[in-house]
């Protein structure tokens, strides 16, 4: 949204941009991805943990949890890509203050994700982005679930920890067709104990942010396992594009 020559990020705050923008700074691998795969060459830093687009040459400014805020002004970017649950107030606050435009998501659905980043985008400048609206498309064309399975996401072990309330890997999910069983928790990321879980007939192990394998984690579980790419599950941008076209078959265990 742009109010006055200004842009108005998801979490409601204007942000003052150029009107050309150049130099994009991201803080947050999913983003970094976006602007990787609408124009590349705008890309001045991301963090150590940005992986997509593979080949990317830029300078690292260490985590989305702990980014160097005095190598980012430096750069001098025009903007400052943020997510509300990736990166932490205190370091967006002191971008700001350093006098750089911060501009953050707050994402948490997929269809809510595709019309942020359609906002983001049109912020940093472009107005046609061609693997938007194919995820748009995709996941549009897929049909609804005529029956709904129940299923837990562990995200860790050593504790036990799993997706809990309101996130955006439980939204991909249940646009599967999958409710998650730990939805109603009151974390975002609770620990459990796979004896103590309510029924579920689904276990699903991404390989990120712990690398679950079938030899690491589906002996904990009775229920079947669907071993696949935390990339599709927890990421928001052209990943998007690969979940819709793999994550129906990659579950159906």
């Amino acid at each position: 949204m742009v109010i006055d020559g200004s842009v108005v990020d998801d979490e409601g705050t204007r942000v003052e941009v150029p009107e050309k923008v150049t130099r994009i700074a991201s803080i947050v691998p999913s983003l970094t991805e976006a602007i990787g795969a609408t124009d590349r060459s705008t890309l001045v830093a991301a963090t150590d943990w940005c992986t997509h687009p593979e080949g990317l040459d830029v300078p690292r400014v260490r985590g989305t949890k702990n980014p160097d805020v005095e190598a980012i002004v430096a750069l001098e970017p025009d903007i400052v890509l943020a997510n509300q649950e990736e990166n932490k107030p205190g370091d967006l606050r002191r971008l700001r203050e350093a006098g750089l435009a911060v501009y953050v998501t707050d994402i948490r659905t997929v269809e809510g994700g595709l019309d942020s980043l359609g906002r983001m985008l049109a912020a940093c400048g472009f107005a046609s982005v061609p693997w938007l609206d194919e995820a748009r498309a995709l996941w549009a064309a897929l049909p609804e679930p005529t029956t709904r399975r129940r299923g837990v996401v562990p995200i860790w072990r050593k504790p036990w920890m799993a997706c809990g309330s309101d996130t955006f890997t439980g939204a991909v999910l249940a646009r599967l067709g999958i409710d998650n069983v730990l939805a109603d928790s009151p974390e975002r990321y609770p620990r459990f104990d796979p004896a103590d879980l309510p029924p579920h007939d689904l276990v699903v192990l991404p390989d990120e942010p712990y690398l679950f394998t079938a030899a690491d984690g589906p002996e904990s579980f009775a229920a079947p396992s669907a071993l696949v790419s935390g990339r599709l599950l927890t990421w928001y941008g052209p990943s998007l594009v690969e979940a819709a076209r793999v994550l129906p078959d990659a579950l159906r265990v």
